[in-house]
């Protein structure tokens, strides 16, 4: 059976049985049946108890990176109002969706940045309620990813995973609450179920493997950009790692880099098949050529390791996060360094941002006519613009605005009789 048909099913088995359903696919799927899947304040208090204090100062201190980040991209996102014509105000807000669902992934990881990234990023958004679900970890309650969660702002924690997590988000159960916008990578079951319900709930973007693509001069240093490369091998058999290089010394030298490193990689069981499946090297003419052949990937992550790695910020367009200099890597925006690591994937740069603080807000419009001159005025052009379009219905509001305030009589009036 395919992943969109399992994926389908189960969806559908959540939407006609709730509470039952999720509850028999948490035992088929993770084999985890608890007496409830959400934890209470007092199971929370003590599982964060159980994580060293090392742990939970780091959280604390790349949340804080995160939450700094997406207060100031908050800050840009200014309310509006002009009076476009005299009297007549059109303007726009930004209001935060009501409840949303983050989904931390699990299973093989306690990915815990995800938590920072889909519940800090929320809350700095004004979001009310946020329900965050994580998988078990081999059958276990994973500590540092709730101690994340709860630190983060999560208002409900469940230890809930897979298609069974993201349906009940999605539709709502008996004991979890629906939400308006579910956020948060997974794998091929947890991308899908995203999709199959996208319409019902609003989702941060569709995903697929990770990716990263490097842009290196001759300057660069080989064995960086060999651990680069493999730095997000390691998240899949089937993420690209992708070297666009004007040097072709630099291209052999990584490769050379990566064979000697790959055998005694702890992750080598997914970076290994990553790289001989989906390893790509690159050598062009310049740096020119880089930045078009790089564009053409749109890739989700994109490290610039060149003299001049600003440059890029001119010469790119298509790209889902960039990393400019050796200072700096792809592992940085994933974990630790502030921006969000929720980026597009295959190709789906082109057409769109990653998940910030933006993707939790509404932009909604408002008007308001308080010159009676302006909505004659506006009446007679929405009658005639109407009409064109044969909306009689729409054309008789603008009539009626404009015979009250000024304007012509209304001839298809009918007469009013005591």
């Amino acid at each position: 059976m395919s992943v969109s048909d399992v994926v389908r099913g189960v969806i559908e088995d959540i939407r006609a049985d709730g509470d039952p359903a999720v509850r028999r696919y948490s035992s088929q799927f993770d084999r985890w049946t608890p007496d409830s899947f959400r934890l209470d304040q007092a199971q929370v208090e003590k599982i964060v108890a159980s994580v060293p204090d090392t742990v939970l100062d780091d959280i604390r201190t790349v949340q804080a990176n995160i939450r700094d980040f997406a207060q100031a991209q908050r800050e840009t996102m200014l309310d509006l109002e002009v009076e476009s014509q005299p009297g007549v105000f059109l303007g726009h807000r930004h209001l935060p969706i009501v409840a949303s669902g983050a989904y931390v992934p699990g299973g093989r990881y306690p990915l815990t940045a995800s938590a920072h990234m889909t519940v800090v990023t929320a809350k700095v958004a004004g979001v009310e309620r946020v329900t965050a679900c994580t998988p078990p970890l081999r059958g276990e309650i994973p500590p540092a990813t709730i101690a994340a969660m709860h630190l983060a702002g999560a208002d409900e924690i469940y230890v809930l995973g897979g298609v069974q997590a993201v349906a009940a988000m999605a539709l709502g159960t008996e004991t979890i609450g629906r939400v308006d916008l579910i956020a948060g990578p997974g794998n091929a079951y947890v991308a899908e179920a995203k999709r199959q319900l996208f319409g019902e709930v609003g989702i941060d973007l569709f995903a697929g493997p990770t990716e990263i693509l490097v842009i290196a001069d001759d300057e660069a240093d080989p064995f960086v950009v060999a651990v680069d490369l493999l730095s997000q091998a390691e998240h899949g058999p089937d993420s690209p790692a992708v070297l666009i290089t004007t040097s072709e010394a630099l291209a052999r030298e990584t490769v050379a880099h990566i064979e000697a490193i790959l055998p005694d990689m702890p992750t080598a069981d997914m970076a290994g098949p990553a790289w001989r499946d989906h390893g790509e090297v690159h050598v062009v003419a310049d740096l020119d050529a880089a930045y078009a052949l790089a564009d053409s990937y749109a890739s989700e992550h994109v490290q610039v390791l060149t003299r001049n790695p600003r440059e890029a910020l001119d010469k790119m367009r298509h790209y889902g996060a960039l990393f400019l200099g050796e200072g700096t890597c792809v592992s940085y925006g994933d974990k630790v360094i502030g921006t969000n690591h929720v980026l597009p994937t295959r190709g789906a740069a082109r057409y769109t941002g990653g998940l910030w603080v933006g993707k939790y807000l509404r932009t909604v419009t408002y008007q308001e006519v308080r010159n009676p001159a302006a909505s004659a005025a506006l009446g007679e052009l929405c009658g005639r613009a109407a009409r064109v379009e044969l909306f009689e219905g729409h054309a008789r509001s603008g009539d009626v605005r404009a015979a009250k305030y000024g304007g012509a009589a209304l001839p298809w009036a009918p007469a009013l009789t005591s």
